[in-house]
């Protein structure tokens, strides 16, 4: 695989939530590509954060695309929500719901691009039979539900099972990580076929004086 620069998804979670707006419009203008998005429902993943509204209200404050990663389930009901609301990508966990295959083409008549969203424990053969319905793989190298984890090495060998699982379709199918993302680690997700990196504290630290730093440090600059 030739050597790319990472698409940078800063994660909200990790910004200040009393200037969500403001944190948006900041890490856009300091290089970020897209913005992550974690929704969570405290019952598929032990913790509560934003919904539909929020991410409504933040919409007309930067360009850059919307990648929302639903940790609620069932996910379903959702879907049409975060669509109207502005999501861009929207990922879903294969055991969010009992029919993965139908959750994706959802997504996808929404005019979304679907992604499949993988925890730790989570086998890559969950979506063997169904790469001509994905435009995003997102390998969790925490467990979901709370930011600031130490990143998980175990998941590299995931990552790049699946980059030879894309390689094979030929299709341009996005691999992205989340979870104990820094300068550190970055450089090896990429070498393992990431394409793309949700980064919270790695992009937050140090305030918006420090986001545009940040973001060069991850793309390797």
């Amino acid at each position: 695989m030739t050597a790319r620069t990472p698409i940078i998804a800063p994660s909200i979670l990790a910004s200040d939530f009393a200037k969500l707006g403001e944190e948006c419009r900041a890490v856009a203008a300091a290089g970020a590509d897209w913005l992550h998005i974690d929704v969570m429902d405290g019952h598929f993943v032990p913790n509560i954060t934003l919904g539909p509204d929020i991410v409504k209200a933040l919409k007309p404050h930067v360009s850059i695309p919307f990648d929302v990663h639903l940790m609620i389930a069932p996910v379903d009901n959702y879907l049409e929500a975060f669509a109207d609301a502005g999501a861009d990508i929207i990922s879903v966990h294969p055991e969010s719901g009992p029919h993965l295959n139908r959750t994706l083409k959802r997504i996808r008549e929404l005019g979304c691009k679907a992604g499949v969203v993988f925890n730790p424990s989570t086998s890559p053969s969950v979506i063997e039979w169904m790469m001509d319905e994905i435009d995003l793989i997102l390998v969790m190298s925490i467990n979901p539900g709370f930011g600031g984890q130490k990143f998980m090495h175990s998941q590299l060998a995931k990552i790049a099972r699946l980059r030879e699982m894309i390689d094979a379709t030929g299709r341009d199918i996005d691999l992205e990580v989340d979870g104990g993302v820094t300068v550190e680690t970055a450089p090896l997700c990429m070498a393992a076929g990431a394409t793309a990196l949700v980064a919270g504290t790695a992009v937050f630290k140090g305030g918006p004086s420090a986001y545009a730093a940040n973001i060069a440090a991850l793309k390797g600059g």
